[in-house]
């Protein structure tokens, strides 16, 4: 496909109520929209990393600027085969993986319009639903948390994880075990401990965790290994894959029992669709994660969570219950029958599906740049 141009919008969106980050709570929040025009059709993606390098090392004024400066004045004008030939394109540049991820997201969904097809459809996804897990992390008070998990539980969530913040841990387990004995639940430490912190880590198989999400550094593959050998619970990286070597190696070295697939930070669908192919031939199950976004992130989590591999809930973000402003309409999450779980009914028209609210978008934006041969 050739680029003919794109559009790129820095938006700062309103909130209903605070954002709790693990380094920040955001009054609003910025994120990164874009929309190449190829071959006749508009295909659309989102950075959605945030205020401030808080979640990884990239945020939205950032990535902003690298797209405007550097990425899209690589590319406008030119013609890819697919999302490989882009990358190769992208790759005298360093790292900037949310930044390429944007390039390479819109590309897809401007080819499944092009060919009419949903972009769940055109990644092989086998699902129409997608079965949904909900994520908590501290909050004012104790009672406040358990009830929030007792609401999620009754709406029919999945599974739900938990934030593992310092100082809050076993005894936070312990009284959520207590509150929901037989529940499905999972934790995440973003990578905030060390071997030293291993007892801590043994105690985690009193709790029947469906899996704990890393718990280590970022780039210590070699001590995710000596750990799950070491444990029964299920590591779940997540920071660590992201690119497709990282999970090559954490395959080879057995560093995890389960990956967690996010295509913003893995530089794209193109790489994200590696890993869960490689995943999958090494009998090693994903599921899709996510965070605060606009909804345009979200579509291309879900298509990605209808392949094969994504065996768990995705997860969900509620951008109805913390946006006062929305790009695009959220996908109704229900139950579909008495008793069943909370999910989503994935889209039936091209691409994502639809296409973000033009008012809004010129309403939320910081910056708008148009970027042509």
């Amino acid at each position: 496909m050739r680029i003919d141009a794109i559009d790129l919008y820095h938006l700062r969106l309103p909130l209903r109520r605070p954002l709790p980050g693990p380094a920040a709570c955001y009054e609003a929040f910025e994120t990164v929209v874009a929309a190449v025009h190829a071959d006749g059709v508009c295909g659309w993606a989102e950075a959605a990393v945030g205020n401030g390098p808080h979640r990884g090392p990239e945020w939205a004024a950032g990535v902003f600027a690298c797209l405007t400066g550097w990425l899209a004045p690589a590319v406008v004008g030119r013609e890819f085969a697919d999302g490989n030939a882009l990358a190769e394109a992208l790759g005298e540049f360093r790292g900037q993986r949310q930044a390429k991820a944007v390039l390479d997201m819109a590309l897809w969904d401007a080819g499944a319009r092009r060919e009419g097809k949903p972009l769940h459809e055109v990644l092989g996804g086998v699902r129409t639903s997608i079965e949904l897990g909900l994520t908590f992390d501290r909050m004012e008070s104790h009672e406040e948390f358990l009830g929030k998990i007792g609401e999620a539980f009754s709406s029919g969530a999945a599974r739900v994880k938990l934030k593992m913040r310092p100082g809050w841990e076993i005894r936070m387990l312990e009284a959520v075990r207590r509150e929901y004995p037989s529940e499905p639940l999972a934790v995440d430490f973003e990578g905030a401990l060390t071997l030293a912190n291993s007892e801590l880590l043994y105690r985690l198989d009193d709790f029947s965790l469906l899996f704990v999400e890393q718990p280590l550094w970022t780039d210590d593959l070699v001590g995710h290994a000596m750990l799950q050998e070491a444990i029964r619970t299920p590591i779940c990286l997540d920071e660590s894959l992201a690119a497709v070597g990282h999970a090559d190696i954490a395959l080879d070295l057995k560093s995890g029992r389960f990956f967690n697939l996010q295509p913003g930070r893995t530089g794209g669908l193109t790489a994200a669709l590696s890993i869960h192919d490689r995943a999958h031939e090494n009998c090693v199950p994903c599921y899709v994660g996510g965070g605060p976004n606009a909804g345009v992130a979200a579509r291309f989590g879900l298509a990605l969570a209808a392949k094969e591999n994504c065996e768990t809930a995705a997860d969900y973000f509620p951008a109805d219950e913390y946006f006062a402003k929305e790009l695009l309409a959220p996908l109704p999450a229900r139950r579909t029958a008495e008793g069943s779980g909370l999910r989503v009914e994935l889209w039936t028209s091209p691409g994502i599906g639809t296409e973000p609210d033009r008012a809004a978008l010129a309403e939320c934006a910081i910056a708008h740049v148009e970027c042509r041969p």
